[in-house]
């Protein structure tokens, strides 16, 4: 749910269609990584609603809950699931850079760091602690 539907749909449709506004930037920095980070997302969601139907369906539910995924399952839908998180991760730090790099450099010059509003203060942190957590995340699956 927050992998595939609030971050997506908050940071990567409303940022992506709000932050150029308040920026006064014809469009974002990379729009072809832009379009990366969605295609990415969009084959991680297909790839862990496709683990459930193979084998005997991912042992530890969506959630990886510990107890249930500690014996290990020798079918692929567990390293499906895990191979689809691995890439919804890589689509976030793409967005992430993406949001960076758009605040950073393509801002108009009458826009400076003091006068931007919160929103796009917001995204810009959050990209910040993606860059920061999510590797740490992947290495921990």
């Amino acid at each position: 749910m927050i992998f595939f539907m609030v971050m997506p749909i908050l940071i990567g449709g409303f940022g992506n269609w709000v932050l150029p506004l308040m920026l006064i930037a014809p469009e974002m920095a990379f729009p072809r990584l832009n379009a990366l980070s969605f295609w990415f997302t969009l084959v991680a969601l297909f790839m862990v609603y496709h683990s459930f139907f193979v084998g005997m369906g991912a042992g530890g539910s969506w959630t990886f809950y510990p107890p249930l995924n500690t014996e290990g399952l020798p079918e692929l839908s567990t390293d499906t699931m895990i191979l689809s998180l691995h890439t919804v991760g890589f689509g976030s730090l793409l967005g992430a850079i993406n949001f960076m790099a758009t605040v950073q450099n393509m801002r108009a010059t009458s826009v400076t760091l003091d006068q931007m509003s919160m929103f796009v203060w917001t995204l810009y942190l959050t990209s910040l602690l993606l860059l920061l957590s999510v590797p740490v995340l992947g290495w921990g699956l």
